[in-house]
């Protein structure tokens, strides 16, 4: 069998259809005509631990080292909505991310950081409406209005249900919750991403390239019907969605990932929606490098990983990317490995001459037909998942979960196997143990942010609380905008988890499909 690719490959490829022009569609070759040559891509770095203080702290150094825009981390009590001195957050507040109980906090977390001039990406789901809410409320304590605010909230509770599991409430409920942020922001916030679409943490919990791209689409395709079903206009909602997406270790494959989907969601929104507008064709994506492949073992090694990793995202043609600290195998990042991870995209930027051309792969034989074979299989997928009743009928049945699961299993055997190498860890190993550095949340933090917590509690408008309060609950019980009573919760002092709470009573939670 060949093993590799030749002009005969090439013979049903029609340059025309599949390439076109750089910023034309099916923006195969990227979504601006002189991609990176007019701007680089906005470098993030994912952040933050402890409390709102310490986080900024981080974000001051970050913005320092050259980063152009923020990326919070939100702690696991924050993301499924619990405060912080409720029983099940205890060991768990500010450990995976920062602690966001009030609108004192959100204040804190970024202090002294201009929110008219930076962008700023929130990842956050189940809660994501709440945290939108009070990002609005401190930028009208900056004196920055809503439609000067530019950044992305994650919004993408699907996904949550098929590989993450920081949901709430059931599948319907929250892509209502969904489709009011999207209408919010299409009226009061013109620079705001509504959603950032995440086949990141699907390629983390196990899939492969085209199900990671079928999955998120799928997902996208439900999101988009449901504004459509709202009565919102896909050429306008449409250009504010974005996608996340992982760079993996197949540095070939991936890059064909990126082009074949930023070619299908063109089609899909030109073919299915009818979207005419082409900023609403195009897929806008952030990367983050793949977390699930780093190693304990022989960490510096995680270095090239990521670097390897970086790289095709931006041949990939990506328009924000993060990169993965050394010892993120280990714990949070320290300063000097995020810095380490930071310089490592300025290194592909500013050195590499990579960005000197726009889309330098377009014609490879090999990298067309990967990319033409990738679209065509999500396709299929997609197909799949429409012929069991659509995204929320297969996340319902667990089909999708099942999936996911399947070649998670495969690939753990391969590894096993020793089919699949990993470097330092089934093959390549020393004796030598690794000692590095590693990161420490001061348990200290938790003490003082449940007795924040308290105090605000103690200190707020008590009626003007519970008036706050008692209407987003009415809310919730009719097709009221759900965004506009939840910043007035928050600005009367309302928290995190009592404004989850009244929506748990309104829309009930979510138990997890058996998937045996």
């Amino acid at each position: 069998m060949r093993n590799y690719a030749a002009p005969q490959d090439m013979a049903a490829f029609d340059a025309d259809q599949e390439l076109g022009f750089p910023g034309e569609f099916p923006f195969t070759r990227g979504i601006q005509p002189t991609m990176y040559r007019g701007r680089l891509w906005t470098m993030r770095q994912y952040a933050g631990f402890g409390t709102a203080a310490k986080s900024n702290q981080r974000y001051r150094y970050l913005l320092s080292q050259g980063v152009n825009g923020l990326s919070v981390a939100f702690d696991l009590p924050t993301q499924i909505g619990y405060d912080s001195d409720h029983p099940l957050a205890a060991g768990e507040v500010g450990r995976v991310g920062v602690a966001i109980d009030s609108v004192e906090d959100m204040a804190t977390l970024f202090d002294g950081i201009p929110l008219d001039t930076v962008s700023t990406s929130m990842t956050i789901n189940a809660t994501a409406i709440v945290l939108i809410a009070l990002y609005v409320a401190v930028g009208k304590r900056q004196g920055v209005a809503p439609k000067q605010l530019s950044g992305t909230i994650q919004n993408d509770i699907l996904k949550e249900y098929i590989a993450r599991g920081t949901y709430i409430y059931p599948p319907r409920q929250s892509l209502r919750i969904v489709t009011d942020i999207f209408a919010y922001c299409e009226q009061n916030m013109p620079r705001w991403n509504t959603i950032s679409i995440s086949g990141y943490h699907i390629r983390e919990a196990g899939s492969t390239a085209v199900q990671e791209v079928a999955f998120t689409f799928a997902n996208a395709i439900a999101y988009v019907q449901a504004a459509i079903d709202a009565g919102l206009d896909v050429n306008s909602f449409g250009q504010r969605l974005s996608f996340f997406f992982n760079a993996h270790n197949d540095f070939l494959e991936e890059v064909a990932k990126f082009r074949a989907a930023r070619r299908l969601w063109a089609r899909i929104m030109k073919e299915r929606f009818g979207a005419t507008n082409p900023r609403a064709q195009q897929l806008r994506f952030h990367t983050q490098t793949a977390g699930s492949t780093l190693t304990a073992q022989q960490p510096d090694n995680n270095i090239v990983r990521v670097a390897v990793q970086a790289l095709s995202a931006v041949l990939g043609g990506t328009q924000s990317l993060h990169t993965n600290g050394r010892d993120e195998a280990l714990a949070l990042p320290t300063e000097n490995a995020a810095q380490i991870a930071l310089r490592t995209q300025q290194i592909i930027g500013f050195e590499s001459g990579v960005t000197n051309t726009v889309d330098p792969f377009a014609g490879s034989y090999h990298i067309e037909k990967l990319t033409s074979e990738i679209e065509d299989a999500a396709r299929e997928l997609i197909a799949r998942i429409e012929g069991v009743g659509g995204t929320l009928a297969a996340i319902e049945a667990g089909y999708i979960q099942r999936q996911v699961q399947d070649s998670a299993y495969k690939a753990q055997l391969a590894v096993d196997a020793g089919e699949a190498v990993v470097v330092g860890v089934n093959r390549f190993q020393t004796d030598e143990s690794s000692s590095i550095e590693v990161f420490q949340v001061d348990p200290d933090l938790e003490v003082q942010q449940v007795h924040r917590v308290r105090q605000v509690r103690q200190v707020r408008d008590q009626g003007r609380w519970k008036v706050a309060l008692d209407e987003v609950g009415r809310a919730a019980q009719t097709s009221d905008n759900l965004v506009p009573p939840i910043i007035a919760a928050v600005e009367s002092h309302a928290t995190v988890g009592e404004i989850a709470d009244t929506l748990r009573a309104v829309f009930g939670e979510y138990r997890e499909v058996s998937l045996d």
